[in-house]
Order: structure tokens, then C-alpha cells, then sequence
């Protein structure tokens, strides 16, 4: 065995005693710090995609730094399906998608509709859907479309609305949720 390859093993051996220990994530960033104050010290984030299958519960921040590897993780399980193509995503967004969980109080992992889009797929659905912006931020790896089977809309919209971090978006039609890294701002019904 390599060395790289015993230290990311005695890595993901240490992640595993914190996920077993860890009671709650700990807050994003921006004002989601003061909102969840003393949260902890792991960020942990939890999705599943019914496009590929595939389902994620893992720790990507321990004590004030990103784990890298586990990044590389997130940005291949959130990408374009469609072209099998991923983008690295901006951490900031799962900060959000951590927080929002963790003030939902749930245990069913995040349903991810969307998370890094192709600018081809991009102009397909936006052929498709009036509500597909432009320019969109799924484009730059800072946007997640998300499901809770357990929480309504609204329920996921206020709670990623309170970390003030973002934007938000209500597609009550569809279900879902959008969240964002760019400026503060929100729509929807």
C-alpha cells in the first residue's frame, strides 16, 4: 500500500469517528455563523440523486478546513448527469445546503435535482422552461436544486432564507428549491 493511499484511509478512518460522533453540522458561513452558533465543529452534508442512483452522507469540513478529497466527491456526485461532465463546486453552497438542513431538523438526506449544469444542458432546459435563467449560477458550480419528501417548499425556502447567504428560490410547482452562493436574494411562490 502507498503512502498517499495510507493516508487517505487513516483520513477517512478519523472522518468516520467523527461522523459517528457528531451530533449536529455546523453553520455556513457569512451570517449563518451567528445564526448557528456553537453548532460544531464538522460540516456534514446528505443527498441522494434519483437520476444516477447514487446517494452521499459525509463530512466535508472538520474544524475550520475543507476536506479536499471529499470535495473532489461532492463535485463528481453533483454533476451534469445529462453529459456526465462536473464542475468543482463552490463550498459555499453546500455551507448553505448544511445550514438549511441542520435548521430543518431532519434526517432524510437532500433529493438533488440539479447541481452543476453544462451550458448545453443549460440552454436545453431553458428551450424548455421559462424559469432556467441565462446565466445561470449551475453553470459556475454555485447553485443546488433540492427535494425533501418530509418538508414543504416554504419550510426549505425559510430555512435557507434565515442564513442570509444566498439566494433562494420557490418552484412550489415542481417542488423543489434552489439555492445559491451569489448575492442575498429570492423569488417564487
Amino acid at each position: 500500500m502507498s503512502k498517499s493511499t495510507q493516508s487517505v484511509i487513516s483520513r477517512r478512518g478519523i472522518l468516520g469517528v467523527f461522523a459517528a460522533t457528531a451530533v449536529v453540522a455546523a453553520p455556513t458561513y457569512s451570517n449563518a455563523f451567528g445564526l448557528l452558533r456553537g453548532a460544531g465543529d464538522v460540516r456534514r452534508v446528505r443527498m441522494y440523486s434519483g437520476r444516477t442512483g447514487e446517494s452521499m452522507d459525509t463530512i466535508y469540513w472538520v474544524e475550520g478546513k475543507y476536506i479536499k478529497e471529499v470535495l473532489t466527491e461532492v463535485n463528481h456526485f453533483m454533476r451534469d448527469w445529462r453529459t456526465d461532465q462536473s464542475k468543482t463546486m463552490d463550498p459555499r453552497t453546500l455551507d448553505i445546503m448544511a445550514a438549511s438542513h441542520r435548521l430543518l431538523d431532519v434526517s432524510e438526506p437532500f433529493m438533488l435535482l440539479s447541481g452543476y449544469r453544462s451550458p448545453q444542458t443549460n440552454a436545453m432546459l431553458r428551450s424548455k422552461s421559462g424559469g432556467v435563467a441565462k446565466h445561470s449560477l449551475h453553470m459556475v458550480g454555485q447553485a443546488a436544486d433540492l427535494r425533501l419528501k418530509s418538508r414543504s417548499v416554504g419550510q426549505m425556502a425559510r430555512a435557507a432564507e434565515a442564513c442570509a447567504s444566498g439566494g433562494v428560490g420557490r418552484y412550489s410547482g415542481s417542488n423543489f428549491v434552489h439555492m445559491d452562493c451569489g448575492p442575498v436574494r429570492h423569488w417564487g411562490g
